[in-house]
């Protein structure tokens, strides 16, 4: 029988970390401070700007329909921006996080200006976080969270939606699509029908996706997620740029190097870190005419 307790756990962010460096998969997965316990996060800048623009959005989805814009978004995003406020959201300045804080009430305007989706029925997946067996044969789960789930009551059916709060369209190639549709598809009763995103510092509306197949998803994400799990019991997580490191898993290595601050633990129990700027560094005396 499976054992959830022994069971590998994968997810859209750790295969993503796992992809691009499997040294920082291991220190944002596996690794855990000898002090604390605790596995670590590295704060940065777009990354709090995300998460505050997130938790105000994915909140509106617990809240009945009439009542989802009573209170001003904008008001709701003040009090949860307090929580990533100054060196606790890696800002390096009152200016830059001037800028992102802005940014943020940009699109939550946007989504107040524009609710459509937001004010129709939403779907809550009852579980805190969302899982299912991947493959019970190989003691394999996939979990994660997905930012909303649009309720489509002619179809009884599910239209997935996740909010982007970067300045660029996704490329192609992400896995993201792939592991939300396995995800809730295997997680609720009413088939996906229909999955966007929304790039809410570009599009007033969300921008529909194909939606990727069932079978093909789950043998790509499945074959992925064995790597991992073979990886994790040779314990080893070697970056593919060698001893050098790469951008991926560098800043990370910096906060076992000492070279990080402290500045809290997250919702999820994480040491959370933010970089310290090299102060010993001479200012620049030149000047190019």
């Amino acid at each position: 029988m499976p054992d959830k307790f022994t069971a590998t756990w994968v997810s859209h962010s750790s295969i993503g970390d796992f992809i691009k460096c499997p040294r920082a998969y291991y220190l944002n997965n596996v690794y855990k401070s000898p002090e604390t316990g605790r596995k670590i996060q590295l704060m940065s800048a777009p990354l709090a700007l995300g998460g505050a623009v997130h938790e105000v959005l994915e909140s509106l989805s617990i809240i009945p329909t009439k009542d989802r814009f009573k209170k001003s978004l904008i008001e709701k995003f003040d009090q949860v921006w307090k929580k990533y406020h100054g060196e606790k959201g890696g800002f390096s300045s009152d200016e830059q996080e001037r800028e992102y804080k802005e940014r943020g009430e940009k699109m939550l305007r946007k989504a107040m200006n524009n609710p459509g989706l937001l004010n129709n029925l939403a779907i809550k997946i009852k579980e805190d976080l969302p899982h299912y067996w991947l493959s019970e044969e190989d003691n394999i789960i996939l979990c994660g969270k997905v930012d909303w789930l649009e309720y489509l009551e002619d179809e009884d059916a599910v239209h997935i939606i996740d909010f982007k709060t970067s300045k660029r369209e996704d490329q192609g190639g992400s896995l993201q699509l792939p592991i939300y549709h396995l995800l809730v598809h295997n997680t609720q009763q009413r088939k996906v029908v229909k999955a966007s995103y929304w790039y809410l510092d570009l599009h007033d509306q969300p921008v529909e996706q194909k939606l990727p197949d069932l079978i093909e998803a789950h043998e790509e994400i499945l074959a992925i997620a064995k790597k991992i799990k073979l990886a994790r019991k040779l314990e080893r997580f070697k970056c593919p740029h060698g001893a050098d490191g790469c951008r991926h898993c560098k800043p990370l290595e910096k906060v076992l190097a000492g070279e990080a601050k402290k500045v809290g633990v997250s919702k999820y129990n994480q040491d959370v870190y933010v970089l310290i700027e090299d102060e010993k560094k001479p200012a620049d005396q030149s000047v190019v005419l």
